[in-house]
């Protein structure tokens, strides 16, 4: 029927720093329908107004009419989800929008209410007790860990007793994973006075009319444990150096460490072992480094992979998930095969060495230099200096990947000059 697929899609990927914020405008014969896709900030922007996350809020409220149709909330890291929270002003102003539905991955399901499109109706199943107990303990386990994010953060504010570059990190990962109650509990009023969608792998259904919308990911624990667990290196699939160059990178540092001191200034500590209790406050601070990137990258595997197909275009928005959360996916071939078509891709994970599995970019049949017909997009939100480690190969973005997606694709950033507070993207869908 004419008019009951959309014409076209503008993508709006503000820039807020290190985080993620893309406003979805599918454009109908009759009028616009608009998606939000996270919201949140864990550092400012290089370039930008002042009171950013307002602005944007602002913004949006005005692009749609003071009306939203959705919001899509990929998992509770603060940098995509904290301007959600209403003790910030913000959160008020998207509320006030009243979305009709907010998507959110099954760990987020409040009270595990079967409905049609909510996973528990898959996780908890008679006769499955040890998949229930696994999930029960898996859940409990996500809340527990923003306990400890806290108190790692807050140690880390406290005073900087180890190297300053370490430290920072600790209190840049930590904080991302504290939990934002007031965010949490105002995506949760918005779904109760819409509709709610506690998302699986294998669902599928029509987001908006002519919209149709794929779950990729997360998988439940039934469908896959890996997103349990963390794959550190993997160099099939990882945009990462090979362990001998990353180490003769940090062999042929001609300094240490901004920061890092060789032997603690204190009159109560002897001179001949000052050098003995920095090692040992460097190792708690590394181990303390290592925790929270651990507890980092499992909220990161609870993260929703959604595929949108209108007519013949796709665009892919797989949030922050990891090789463990795409890993179920990619074994399909069914959904191996939808995926090489792509059009449009939301770079992972603000384009971070695990995020873009190099077998997934494989598929993207519409990759290739500038001559490429119909070629691929691809939208990247990121700021540089915030996650990782060049010396490692682990920055964020990662340059190889960057490298990559420049060559390959029509490469958009949040950090491009030109683009200091909102980057358009438009996607024609042609008579359908």
């Amino acid at each position: 029927m004419a008019g009951a697929s959309p014409a076209k899609l503008t993508i709006r990927m503000y820039n807020v720093g290190f985080g993620d914020c893309f406003l979805l405008s599918f454009q109908y014969a009759k009028g616009t329908r608009h998606i939000l896709l996270d919201y949140g900030s864990t550092a400012a922007p290089k370039r930008g107004p002042k009171q950013y996350m307002q602005k944007i809020a602002e913004d949006i409220k005005a692009v749609t009419g003071g009306k939203l149709d959705g919001i899509i909330a990929t998992h509770r890291h603060r940098d995509h989800v904290s301007g959600f929270a209403t003790d910030a002003g913000t959160g008020k102003i998207i509320a006030a929008l009243k979305p009709d539905f907010v998507i959110q991955p099954w760990t987020e399901d409040p009270k595990a209410k079967t409905n049609a499109l909510s996973a528990t109706a898959s996780i908890y199943t008679r006769g499955e007790a040890d998949v229930e107990k696994m999930t029960a303990h898996f859940l409990g386990s996500l809340e527990d860990m923003h306990a400890v994010a806290a108190s790692i953060a807050g140690r880390a504010t406290a005073r900087s007793w180890a190297g300053a570059q370490t430290m920072k990190q600790v209190k840049f990962i930590g904080e991302d994973n504290i939990k934002n109650p007031s965010a949490v509990k105002n995506l949760m009023q918005m779904g109760r006075a819409g509709k709610a969608y506690y998302v699986n792998a294998g669902m599928s259904w029509n987001l908006l009319p002519g919209v149709k919308c794929t779950v990729l990911g997360p998988p439940t624990l039934k469908q896959s444990n890996a997103i349990r667990k963390q794959r550190a290196r993997d160099a099939n699939e990882f945009w990462q150096f090979r362990s001998f160059w990353g180490s003769q990178n940090l062999a042929a540092s001609k300094r240490p460490p901004r920061g890092a001191v060789l032997v603690p200034r204190s009159r109560s500590v002897p001179a001949g072992v000052r050098w003995f209790v920095n090692q040992s406050r460097q190792i708690q601070a590394d181990q303390m480094l290592s925790l929270v990137r651990d507890l980092d990258s499992v909220m990161n595997n609870t993260s929703v992979i959604l595929l949108l197909t209108v007519g013949n275009k796709k665009v892919l928005l797989p949030g922050d998930a990891q090789i463990e959360n795409w890993s179920y996916a990619l074994s399909k071939p069914e959904w191996r095969a939808q995926l090489a078509d792509v059009n449009l891709y939301k770079v992972g994970h603000h384009g971070s060495m695990n995020a873009t599995p190099k077998s997934l970019w494989a598929l993207f049949n519409k990759k290739g230099g500038a001559k490429t017909k119909s070629r691929l997009g691809t939208l990247c939100s990121t700021k540089t200096g915030k996650h990782g480690s060049v010396t490692s190969g682990t920055e964020v973005p990662q340059h190889l990947l960057v490298e990559e997606l420049k060559k390959d694709s029509v490469f958009a950033s949040t950090e491009d000059a030109a683009n200091a507070f909102c980057h358009k993207t438009e996607l024609a869908f042609g008579d359908l």
